[in-house]
């Protein structure tokens, strides 16, 4: 329970540090429910939901669906593809977004540690603005330990993500750092702080994100 204690007064620290020196950014709150049945011993089929609020929380400014099937080829390589319906503020006006991807991710152990290395290859297609492609890299460690009986295990997660082609090009990485908990046999909750940086024309723009993510799987 000490251990435990420190650990959640540590990411609060973290959390507040952020905050504090990115005051001049925005805070934003991102909610993600999925759902997971399983199909034979190596496949599964994923659907999954979120929705974002800016402006410290108060306006609701992104919305996504996202289907996926994942196939195991072994403990090392996971394959899958689906698809994301996504609907995001613009101009005061919800615009959609269609994007189909494909992801290869490769997972390993290392004293303890589990490493997950997932690559992703997006094609964003639009009706308001030029179709693009974009490349997306997520690293995450799990950390060996896990606390309660609630099995409470800390990771760590960098992601990256390069645009190409249209008139959306972008760089953008999230840093972010949380804690994985099971609820019961089948529900898995996680909280998680987030600092996301993108470069818009020449210039960085940061911004701190409080997450939240419910999974079910069947």
């Amino acid at each position: 329970m000490t251990r435990i204690s420190l650990l959640l007064i540590g990411i609060m620290l973290l959390l507040a540090s952020r905050v504090q020196a990115y005051d001049d950014r925005d805070f934003q709150v991102w909610n993600t429910e999925a759902e997971e049945f399983k199909i034979g011993e190596s496949a599964k089929l994923a659907l999954e939901e979120e929705f974002r609020w800016v402006d410290n929380a108060n306006e609701f400014y992104y919305h996504h669906y996202d289907i996926g099937y994942f196939y195991s080829l072994n403990k090392y390589v996971n394959i899958g593809g689906g698809y994301r319906h996504v609907y995001e503020l613009k101009k005061r006006k919800f615009k959609l977004e269609n994007e189909p991807y494909i992801t290869v991710t490769l997972l390993w152990d290392l004293k303890g540690f589990k490493f997950e290395d997932r690559n992703r290859m997006e094609y964003r297609y639009f009706d308001y603005q030029a179709d693009s492609s974009r490349y997306r890299n997520k690293v995450t460690i799990k950390l060996p330990w896990k606390f309660t009986k609630m099995e409470i295990q800390p990771y760590v997660s960098d992601e990256i993500f390069v645009g190409f082609g249209g008139t959306n090009q972008f760089n953008q990485n999230r840093l972010a750092s949380g804690l994985g908990m099971s609820l019961t046999k089948n529900a898995k909750a996680e909280i998680y702080y987030m600092l996301q940086s993108s470069r818009s024309k020449g210039q960085r723009v940061d911004i701190n994100v409080l997450g939240t993510k419910l999974k079910i799987a069947f």
